[in-house]
């Protein structure tokens, strides 16, 4: 096939690719990486792209597209590398630049901070711990799935002639007190050699999980290297790792990035099309995580420099049900398909040489079980994390809110868990000027009653491109608090004010003037940017409200709400419930708990007891499926209002 070559400006930065490629495959090869929430259908309007020189193949089977053309743009994924060379300029505003990733060093390590003194008290051992392992732990022992053990074995003679496999796993047992122990081939194989280097002394590396050990390494003498696990959040947006010293209990450090998914389409619906639809489908998304991982992993190491990849022998993870599916390169397939069945809930540790992770070839890698093909293990390391169902009285209620708004109940003992697909709106995708929390988003926003003047904040302190989440329900809440929209988001263009409008889309309100921006244009919130919002939220509490009434129970009837992940985590609580997406509870009931799913994930890799209460948890929980009966779609009908149909649930919001 014939090879063109693409020019990216300004990097200046070349690949090849064959003819019939889309510049935004070419912009993947050439690490670039450019918004695509709609997973390159042409509907989104996203990854908007202007040829500098070159001809190509353009698709302009869209209106957005149509659009673009009319402004001499083109987009990304329908524009064709055909019969030359091209160069194409990428404008600031279809770039993923760095994402806002939440990452804590130390885990809630202040005194007072509500979280820690509630877990504390939960387990009520406080003294029975070393503070740093407090904040990791939470009551479980430090006792890590992976442990270095110090062995002198007695050397072999005519009277002694047992084997020395047998002679290791005697030992071990003594020492471990674990009865249950084997040994692989590719140990086996430098056995003979490794015990005899330091005259019978070894270091031996084992696995233990569930009270059965496996030797993973044995080397000479006693070292005293440090033994290193990875924990990983594997979200849709966004990748944390945490890099944790196993035998001291300490987290060393941490990185995050945004996942380089995000070119196959900002939910796992298109992701999973993509896998389906496309030759390589499955094996280029599963790729695209590994990518990721090793690029965290990557920085993690250049940041310490006495750490080497060989030296971490054990990874945690921790993600929905289809990220872990598309991490361990299963098909997914059927998850979107009713009556929507994962191929497992569970899933087999594996080496990291199987899965191509740069740590120690031999690692073993383990993902966090998942309930159903909508709650995965991201919610179970969470719940892990918060202790629902070990409080003796009183009901508690775990919510992460993203493309899909997942729960659990957690009552005395019981478990009860849903999920509800509140859509990719709070992460920006289909909303005029959305975005994801990245340098230039605007993330608070305050509106003047009396003259509709606008200030805001942006991350970074940049001049604006965007809208991120906590921006846009900021602009929803203030935007219903001065009149600007009615309870139903239609907009009041009687209103006058220089910044409402009627753009081609309908009425608009602008936030930020172009002079004062970092796009060629002004960034605005059109009415159907607030109709995609108002579902969004109408979804994430009509999941909550379905919940509790098939439960027979109320919103008052919940002590304590816990807001996970980093969407979560910048959210101004009053405006949630300003605008009916959480109850309408007092303030001092939420408790922020950024990213429970690497946090539960590190809990995992440091005590065999977390993993296995891990296990029993997923196993525990009674799954809710909303699509069945009528019962959420009413409640989902009745929330598209700010703040709800029923005002009486929400006393203290003026409407």
């Amino acid at each position: 096939m014939t090879k063109r070559s693409v020019q990216f400006l300004p990097e200046g930065i070349t690949v090849e690719v064959d003819s019939g490629t889309t510049v935004l495959t070419a912009a993947a090869l050439a690490n670039i990486e450019v918004k695509a929430p709609c997973g390159g259908d042409g509907t989104c309007g996203k990854c908007a792209i202007l040829l500098k020189s070159g001809k190509v193949k353009t698709h302009v089977g869209s209106v957005v597209a149509a659009k673009l053309q009319d402004h001499g743009l083109s987009l990304a994924c329908q524009t064709i590398v055909d019969e030359e060379d091209i160069v194409v300029e990428i404008p600031k505003v279809s770039r993923l630049n760095k994402h806002q990733v939440l990452l804590e060093s130390n885990v809630m390590d202040k005194p007072g901070d509500p979280l820690r003194e509630y877990l504390l008290n939960v387990w009520q051992l406080r003294s029975l711990l070393e503070p740093e392992q407090q904040d990791l732990l939470y009551g479980f022992p430090l006792k890590p799935l992976c442990r270095k053990v110090h062995l002198t074995l007695s050397p072999p003679n005519l009277q002694d002639s047992i084997d020395d496999a047998n002679r290791l796993i005697l030992a071990l047992k003594k020492e471990t007190n674990c009865h249950d122990i084997t040994i692989s081939l590719s140990v086996l194989k430098g056995l003979p050699e490794a015990i005899r280097a330091e005259k019978f002394k070894v270091t031996v590396l084992m696995l233990e999980v569930n009270g059965k050990g496996e030797i993973v390494n044995v080397e000479p003498g006693h070292s005293r290297r440090p033994v290193y696990g990875l924990a990983v959040d594997i979200g849709i947006t966004t990748v944390a790792a945490y890099l944790l010293d196993l035998e001291k209990g300490r987290i060393v450090d941490t990185a995050g990035t945004h996942n380089s998914q995000a070119r196959f389409g900002d939910d796992v619906i298109s992701r999973i099309v993509h896998t389906v639809e496309e030759r390589d489908g499955l094996q280029e998304v599963h790729q695209a995580i590994i990518d990721t991982v090793n690029y965290l992993i990557r920085t993690l190491l250049d940041k310490q420099k006495k750490v080497n990849e060989k030296d971490i022998w054990v990874v945690m993870t921790a993600g929905n049900t289809t990220m872990a599916h598309l991490f361990l390169g299963i098909s997914p397939k059927f998850i979107r398909l009713e009556p929507y069945i994962p191929a497992a809930n569970a899933f087999p540790y594996v080496t990291a040489k199987e899965l191509g992770l740069r740590v120690c070839p031999d690692a073993k890698v383990f993902s966090f079980p998942a309930v159903a093909s909508y709650v995965g293990g991201d919610i179970v390391s969470g719940t892990l994390m918060t202790k629902l169902g070990h409080e003796e009285d009183g009901m508690s209620l775990l919510i992460d809110i993203g493309t899909n708004g997942e729960m659990v109940l957690g009552l005395g003992d019981s478990l009860v868990t849903c999920s509800c697909s509140a859509g990719p709106a709070f992460e920006g995708s289909g909303i005029s000027y959305g975005m994801r929390a990245m340098e230039g988003a605007i993330e608070r926003v305050e509106i003047e009653k009396d003259t509709y003047e606008v200030s805001y904040s942006t991350i970074s302190n940049a001049r604006p491109v965007g809208i991120c989440g906590s921006g846009l329900i900021d602009c929803l809440a203030k935007m219903r608090k001065t009149g600007i929209i009615d309870r139903a988001g239609k907009f009041q263009t009687h209103i006058v004010t220089p910044r409402m409008r009627v753009g081609d889309n309908g009425p608009e309100f602008v936030f930020a003037w172009q002079t004062d921006a970092d796009v060629d244009s002004d960034i605005v919130v059109t009415e159907a940017d607030v109709k995609n919002l108002l579902r969004a939220k109408g979804a994430v509490f009509a999941g909550i409200r379905t919940l509790l009434q098939t439960l027979g129970l109320q919103v008052e009837d919940i002590e304590r709400i816990f807001v996970a992940g980093g969407f979560g985590n910048y959210l101004n609580i009053r405006d949630a419930i300003a605008i009916g997406l959480l109850p309408d509870l007092p303030a001092d009931r939420y408790l922020f708990i950024g990213n429970s799913s690497v946090k539960g994930a590190c809990m995992a890799l440091l005590s065999q007891s977390a993993w296995r209460e891990a296990e029993e948890l997923a196993g525990k929980m009674t799954y809710i499926e909303l699509s069945v009966g009528n019962m959420f779609m009413d409640e989902f009908i009745s929330a598209l209002f700010i703040p709800h149909t029923d005002l009486s649930l929400f006393p203290t919001v003026e409407c």
